[in-house]
């Protein structure tokens, strides 16, 4: 039987780690260590996910059916476990894009942000 999930919309707004692993994601497969440098490279370190925390994230991510295990196993380490982005995960990564969109549209509107940054 296929999973039902809640409409994308249902799910936001996501925590800002929540939306930096599926962007970390949606650029491939990767195992839960090279999730964590990743997510804190692409967010020039603003946020940095302890060991602990990420499988947490993992797990939630993964019963909210916005992760899956890649089911694969690279290179020299079989203990490593890989995620990827679902389908439904890269609707609601889309939901959260449009919607910090909109933030950033007001945020220009009430002159909190430039037009045109330098």
């Amino acid at each position: 039987m296929a999973r039902t999930h809640a409409a994308p919309g249902d799910v936001l707004p996501l925590k800002p780690a929540d939306f930096h692993i599926l962007m970390v994601l949606l650029e491939g497969e990767l195992h839960g260590y090279g999730i964590m440098q990743q997510v804190a490279q692409q967010s020039g370190d603003s946020v940095r996910l302890e060991l602990g925390s990420l499988y947490r994230l993992i797990a939630r991510m993964t019963d909210l059916g916005l992760i899956a295990d890649a089911n694969r196993r690279r290179g020299d380490d079989d203990r490593r476990r890989y995620y990827r982005v679902t389908p439904y995960g890269r609707e609601v990564a889309k939901g959260e894009a449009r919607r910090l969109e909109e933030v950033v549209r007001t945020a220009r509107a009430h002159k909190l942000l430039e037009d045109n940054p330098a």
